[in-house]
């Protein structure tokens, strides 16, 4: 067997300094789950929410480059060399924070509603699917449970097989996306009749 051979060159270097998952690339099928059989009367694609950009993530840490920059050089310039060092640890440190929080998150949730199925898929940060879980919608029910500290979990459960979703949500969102399932399976669980 005949392995191709890898082409030399910094393309990893690239790869390693800039951050693929800011962008939103998921536009192949490979990426995105793959639809039950029509019709499908529900489908979701949950992820979790990042509030910096990539122009918000390049204006912290220009700021931040440049703060420790100017305080490393003040050190160095009194005889504190070692600081310097401290301050370009520093800001590697939080570029690295940023990257990881970043590959974290490209992992996403699909909750998807067909007629003879309500699938739950969950993709990693990698791209692989984590997992899956299948119901039959006409016997499954949504369980949205309060915390005393107002935080909620939504469970799918039935036949005594139960698994959260929407976990990446916020409690007002994961109580609208409870709405917007509950109908959904109430209409599709009604017939042709009430969807039109």
């Amino acid at each position: 067997m005949v392995f191709p051979r890898r082409k030399a060159g910094c393309g990893w270097l690239l790869r390693a300094l800039t951050f693929p998952s800011m962008v939103n690339v998921r536009t192949s099928a490979a990426d995105m789950a793959a639809p039950l059989e029509p019709p499908l009367h529900f489908n979701a694609v949950i992820v979790p929410h990042r509030s910096l950009s990539l122009r918000g993530f390049l204006i912290l840490m220009a700021v931040i480059t440049a703060s420790n920059f100017t305080a490393g050089s003040l050190f160095m310039a009194k005889g504190a060399w070692p600081v310097f060092f401290f301050c370009v640890a520093e800001v590697a440190a939080v570029w690295w924070a940023f990257r990881m929080n970043y590959r974290a998150a490209r992992a996403y949730e699909t909750v998807q509603l067909s007629d003879g199925e309500l699938r739950v898929r969950r993709i990693d940060a990698k791209g692989r699917l984590a997992g899956t879980a299948s119901f039959q919608p006409y016997w499954v029910r949504l369980a949205l449970t309060e915390a005393p500290d107002s935080s909620t979990k939504l469970h799918l459960v039935s036949h005594g097989r139960s698994v959260e979703v929407a976990a990446a949500l916020s409690p007002p969102e994961r109580a609208d996306f409870a709405n917007a399932l509950e109908i959904a399976l109430a209409r599709m669980r009604a017939g042709p009749a009430a969807t039109q």
